[in-house]
């Protein structure tokens, strides 16, 4: 295992799918975590394929040196309605995380969502964005949902993600002014971010003081274009493989890479592709992308 300047795990995602539930569907949780202990790989999120017993879950991680680091949250908080159940929901994950030993609560929006909102129909075909009193209730929740994870000694990374109502440049910029800094942090996803049609290196420039949580996600540019040309939405773009792992893509991490390094970055990152094993085998990606992030701190250090 290299010696990265930061910790490094993988999303159990590049083994079996959240949002595309075919990908990966046989694949057993023991696969997924002896693929990371055989990495040399010591953390992971939480996944659909993982053990729901905290004793059995902590007992098979331990055996193999791996510790979860997270766990995705959807919350509804632009909807006022909603907030008591979603604040109380959000107490139960974060006693979750805290008992695995977590420290960030990755945390997304889903009000507006074509895919995750619940009060959607399947005949919509865009994100409805939020006008202002959408956004004042958000932030209101997610401050109030940031002061939960810090009583329990967690920090609330917000995960801006393709296909919501906090995934392109401005709602990003939006969402950091709007919330208290010193309860509401950034998880900053490289391959999110070029989706949503900003310039990774210049988000993690921006907004590096309230990052808190980073994933690694690679984009094929050319699928990503035809995809755009068909105006399919973002599930879709998952099944197309628009997205890979650091280094079998078209984003250059090397400046990202720099960036994190030069600014003394030490939280986790995530290695996260979210595409379907079959075509693209885990192990073998996640292999790959390592080899590349290792040339890159090499190529630094040298």
């Amino acid at each position: 295992m290299p010696n990265f300047p930061f910790k490094i795990g993988a999303h159990p995602i590049n083994w079996v799918g959240e949002d595309v539930k075919e990908h990966g569907a046989d694949t057993t949780f023991e696969q997924i975590v002896n693929d990371m202990q055989r990495l040399g790989l010591q953390g992971t999120e939480m996944g659909r394929k993982y053990p729901g017993d905290i004793q059995v879950l902590k007992r098979e991680l331990s055996a193999r040196n791996l510790q979860i680091v997270s766990q995705w949250k959807s919350v509804l908080f632009s909807d006022p309605a909603y907030r008591e159940e979603e604040l109380e929901a959000y107490r139960a994950h974060a006693n979750f995380l805290k008992e695995m030993g977590a420290t960030v609560i990755s945390t997304c929006e889903v009000g507006g969502s074509l895919h995750f909102d619940p009060r959607r129909t399947p005949y919509e075909k865009e994100v409805q964005r939020l006008d202002q009193a959408g956004w004042k209730s958000l932030a209101e929740g997610l401050n109030a949902a940031g002061a939960i994870a810090r009583k329990h000694g967690l920090k609330l990374t917000y995960h801006h993600h393709g296909g919501t109502v906090v995934e392109r440049p401005n709602e990003i910029d939006r969402l950091m002014e709007l919330t208290d800094p010193d309860l509401v942090y950034l998880l900053f996803d490289t391959g999110h971010a070029y989706y949503g049609g900003a310039e990774p290196l210049s988000v993690l420039r921006k907004h590096y003081d309230r990052i808190a949580y980073v994933h690694l996600k690679d984009v094929r540019i050319a699928i990503m274009e035809q995809a755009r040309a068909e105006k399919a939405d973002f599930i879709t773009c998952i099944r197309k493989g628009v997205f890979t792992l650091p280094g079998t893509g078209d984003l250059d991490f090397q400046p990202i890479i720099e960036e994190l390094t030069a600014r003394g970055y030490s939280g986790w990152t995530m290695l996260e592709g979210e595409q379907d094993p079959a075509v693209y085998p885990a192990y073998e990606f996640a292999s790959k992308a390592l080899a590349y992030l290792e040339s890159l701190i090499s190529m630094k250090a040298g």
